[in-house]
C-alpha cells in the first residue's frame, strides 16, 4: 500500500550517506537520485524512503508526532540497527527495549536531522 514516504534533510550528501549504510542490510541502495530528492529502496516497486531538502526551500523541520518506523526482522536486528544507527551520527530517542509486554519491542533514534526513526519487532 504505501509506496514511499519523504522526510525533509538539511544536506543530501549526507542524508543519502546516513540511510544508504544504515539500510544496506535491508538490500536498499539509492535507486533515483533527483539531486533534491532521492528515492532509497530495494527496488522501485517496493516500498522506499525518500530523502529530500523542502521544495520550498526554506528549513526541513521534524514534524512533531511524525515518525518512520522500519521492520528490521527481529529483536536482535532491533538492536543492530538502533546501535548502527547511532554509530553513523544519530542520536539516542529511546534505547532497545522491550516496550509492551510479549507485544512490542522497539528503539528509537533522531537522524542527523531530527527526525524521529524507530526500529520495531512484534511478538
Amino acid at each position: 500500500m504505501i509506496g514511499y514516504v519523504t522526510i525533509g534533510v538539511s544536506d543530501m550528501t549526507r542524508a543519502k550517506s546516513f540511510y544508504e549504510s544504515l539500510l544496506a542490510d535491508l538490500n536498499a541502495r539509492v535507486l533515483l537520485d533527483m539531486g533534491r530528492i532521492c528515492f532509497i529502496g530495494e527496488k522501485m516497486s517496493k516500498p522506499m524512503l525518500a530523502v529530500c531538502i523542502p521544495y520550498d526551500e526554506q528549513p526541513n523541520h521534524p514534524g512533531n508526532g511524525n515518525m518512520l518506523a522500519l521492520h528490521p526482522g527481529s529483536k536482535e536486528a532491533v538492536d543492530s540497527f538502533y546501535k548502527k544507527a547511532i554509530d553513523l551520527g544519530a542520536t539516542c530517542d529511546g534505547e532497545p527495549g522491550q516496550r509492551i509486554p510479549d507485544q512490542f519491542y522497539g528503539a528509537y533514534i533522531r537522524d542527523p536531522d531530527g527526525n524521529k526513526i524507530a526500529f520495531f519487532h512484534f511478538g
